[in-house]
């Protein structure tokens, strides 16, 4: 069966594990580097980047993720975990590090703080028939891409407001990343495109 990892040193990691146990797939919790052993891939939650990333040196997780994401592992970063996939950022403080290996570069808290979190409607592309319905988002002091490389496919945009246009979920080869929150909705679509994903490896 294939194990996916959810990273449960911050962020929504019950939610997750919920979500990928739904679409079919045994979820672990990952907060060592014996544990990142044992899984195919891996989610970065929600949460907080700056503290994500101290928190993934403190518990010697950091260099070990980075390598395993440099060797192919699929990835499914959101919000936070956008911020911490993402080559380069903007907006980061003094010293912030990512893990990298996707090609975009993410502004972090691009929406605003905690008072400009918001829910919309989003058309997604290059994903197939299951996403014939726009899929209901949820934005909490969310980044947002303001670059892609080459080899990124970028899956949706935000359609209307202040932020009309902005790519806000992309797929860089076995990296999956999405601004908003999807284990917050009850919508299992993207859960489900990321195992199928890893199941075709």
């Amino acid at each position: 069966m294939t194990v996916i990892g959810v990273f449960a040193l911050q962020g929504n990691v019950r939610e997750h594990v919920a979500m990928l146990n739904q679409v079919g797939v045994e979820a672990r919790p990952v907060r060592r580097p014996a544990e990142l052993e044992q899984v195919d891939a891996l989610v970065l939650p929600g949460g907080e980047s700056t503290t994500m990333d101290k928190l993934a040196r403190a518990f010697e997780l950091f260099e070990p993720l980075q390598k395993r994401i440099a060797d192919g592992m699929p990835v499914f970063g959101t919000c936070a975990g956008m911020i911490m996939l993402a080559n380069e950022i903007t907006g980061g403080i003094d010293g912030q590090e990512t893990l990298g290996g996707l090609d975009v570069t993410v502004r972090r808290n691009a929406f605003g703080r905690q008072v400009d979190s918001f829910e919309a409607d989003l058309d997604f592309t290059g994903l197939g028939a299951a996403f014939d319905t726009p899929y209901h988002a949820v934005f909490i002091r969310a980044p947002w891409v303001e670059r892609v490389g080459r080899d990124v496919e970028v899956l949706s945009t935000v359609s209307s407001g202040p932020a009309a246009g902005r790519i806000v979920a992309v797929r860089h080869d076995r990296l999956l990343a999405t601004s908003f929150h999807p284990e917050m909705t009850g919508d299992a679509r993207l859960h489900g495109y990321f195992a199928e994903l890893v199941r075709g490896l």
